[in-house]
């Protein structure tokens, strides 16, 4: 286990990730006090790590702090398929996202679903 403090963290994220990637965690420390814990989600061998992936986005999504198209990506689904899973959960999809980004995910969606079926 690795400890860096929050000048750390700030300074050089890439090289903390790639330590909790290495290590089983990362303590963050802010002053002399442990503040946070960063656990790398591959090194937690859980048993369905695409489902929780799912499950993280959509809580981000239904807090307002990602974007559908954004939460697409972290699952690795197609932005229409995404669309439809937080639909049939009730989450409104246009909450306090700005329109322009409405705008392009709906264009995204739509070249998608135009794309010929291979």
């Amino acid at each position: 286990m690795q400890t860096v403090n929050i000048r750390q963290l700030k300074t050089n994220p890439s090289t903390v990730l790639a330590a909790a990637r290495e290590d089983d965690m990362v303590v963050v420390m802010n002053r002399d006090q442990p503040q946070a814990l960063l656990v790398d989600l591959e090194q937690l061998n859980l048993p369905d790590l695409p489902a929780v992936r799912v499950a993280l986005a959509i809580s981000l999504f239904r807090g307002g702090s990602v974007s559908a198209g954004f939460a697409a990506r972290m699952t690795g689904k197609p932005l229409p398929e995404m669309l439809t899973l937080l639909s049939s959960l009730g989450l409104p999809l246009t909450g306090g996202v700005a329109a322009n980004e409405v705008r392009d995910e709906m264009r995204q969606a739509h070249d998608w679903l135009a794309k010929p079926v291979a």
